[in-house]
């Protein structure tokens, strides 16, 4: 009897353990990082000759390549957007800004049992209305967000206060941190994210990086040969930006190789995307094309981003993809990979990186309105497009194929039986949502 009773006790200690190890241990990690500002037109996976990043390109040779990401033409618009899965017009308020009343992916996450971080760059307290937002100075807004532990910059102090890069002002856990002339935003943010990594490599973790590079100004990195002179590191200048991405792609090669030293790196996602297109001042060769960056403007140089997965115990082979993915579909393929079900504008691409059924979008969809100064606010629009064709709200109609720039709009009377069609669908595509004022 002794024996069936101790028998029975382990028995269902043994069922106690394993329900409770079950949905954990075996979940999968996800590291999110977005640049910011730089298009597809700067990675050397896409073709890119101007530039090296290897460790970028290393994700793509073992994952999947998306040829088509569509981000909205500048910074807070995309944030708001791949952080809540809406479109602009239903919780975009103002540049700078997202309302708590939202619900992110960092909140899907942490309800989902995942450990949470955030680092780099914020900008989403509302400090440029600090007259009518009133809670711009509270430093806890992250961690309302779902983001357990942050690092960041532009979170309760002004860009005039303090700088992202050489001698940064940056905010960590509710406390400014000690400035250094020798210190390197970049530098600060990423270790932060590896040692996250360490502390929380036996439960599921979710870390979502915002770079600060490669955004203006464009400065020496502490690899770059004129960074031991002081007064170089405060000069703007375009040359600079080679070195910029060259530090980018050193960062995500020192997250991947936290990773595997962790024997983490099978069973963690990680997504690498840009938030906009890259400044106008830059020029990039990507094989025999010149490519002007477009931030700011809704041609495809503004919005055309990298997208890169990397999973290996999903993904055994690189894969390019050539399906249109926008940056409402973030949210709802975190919220199907946790099996949280979410009210969304996007579409889940999560059967891609499980060799799922997957229904490619037919087209995507942007509303821009950034509220953000002259130079952006010149560019407000509203567009709908699919692969070869892009409709604006005033009814404009261009070939992606042969006009990228945008710079010959189709007349009606040319279009051919195919394009008809198209536009016949491109329209009632647009008409789905409100119209453009």
């Amino acid at each position: 009897m002794k024996a069936i009773v101790l028998n029975t006790l382990f028995a269902l200690f043994f069922v106690m353990t394993s329900c409770s190890n079950q949905g954990s241990d075996d979940r999968p990690n996800v590291v999110l990082i977005m640049v910011d500002d730089i298009g597809y037109e700067c990675i050397g996976a896409y073709g890119s000759t101007s530039y090296s990043t290897p460790n970028i390109d290393r994700l793509a040779s073992r994952g999947i390549l998306f040829s088509n990401c569509v981000s909205q033409p500048l910074c807070t618009p995309s944030r708001v957007k791949i952080m809540t899965g809406k479109y602009n017009y239903r919780n975009y308020d103002y540049f700078g800004h997202l309302n708590l009343s939202e619900y992110t992916f960092g909140n899907l996450m942490q309800d989902s049992g995942y450990e949470t971080c955030i680092a780099g760059k914020w900008q989403l307290n509302g400090l440029a209305y600090k007259d009518i937002i009133t809670d711009w100075s509270d430093s806890s807004r992250p961690v309302k967000f779902g983001f357990q532990e942050y690092c960041l910059w532009q979170l309760t102090k002004e860009r005039k206060h303090g700088g992202r890069y050489s001698n940064p002002l940056i905010e960590q856990n509710g406390e400014v941190l000690g400035r250094n002339v020798d210190d390197y935003g970049p530098d600060i943010f990423s270790e932060f994210v590896v040692d996250f990594i360490e502390r929380k490599k036996d439960k599921p973790f979710f870390v979502y990086y915002p770079m600060v590079l490669v955004h203006d100004p464009f400065v020496p990195t502490p690899d770059s040969s004129t960074w031991s002179n002081l007064e170089n590191r405060y000069k703007n200048d375009t040359s600079y930006f080679k070195d910029m991405v060259a530090y980018t792609d050193k960062i995500v090669g020192k997250i991947i190789n936290k990773l595997e030293a962790l024997d983490l790196d099978d069973n963690t996602i990680i997504i690498f995307t840009g938030d906009n297109g890259t400044h106008p001042t830059i020029e990039s060769q990507l094989g025999e094309e010149r490519i002007t960056g477009g931030k700011g403007n809704t041609t495809d140089a503004g919005t055309h981003v990298p997208l890169i997965v990397y999973w290996p115990d999903q993904i055994k082979r690189p894969v390019v993809i050539d399906d249109l993915i926008e940056f409402s579909d973030f949210f709802p393929t975190l919220a199907e990979l946790t099996s949280t079900k979410v009210e969304a504008d996007g579409k889940s691409f999560y059967p891609l990186l499980t060799g799922g059924t997957y229904q490619a979008r037919k087209t995507a969809f942007v509303h821009y309105d950034p509220r953000w100064g002259k130079n952006v606010n010149r560019y407000r629009n509203q567009f709908v497009r699919s692969l070869g064709y892009k409709l604006y709200a005033d009814s404009s109609l261009y070939d992606l194929t042969n006009d990228k720039l945008e710079l010959n709009p189709l007349t009606i009377d040319s279009l051919n039986t195919d394009e008809q069609i198209i536009r016949t669908e491109l329209v009632k595509e647009l008409k789905r949502h409100p119209a453009w004022k």
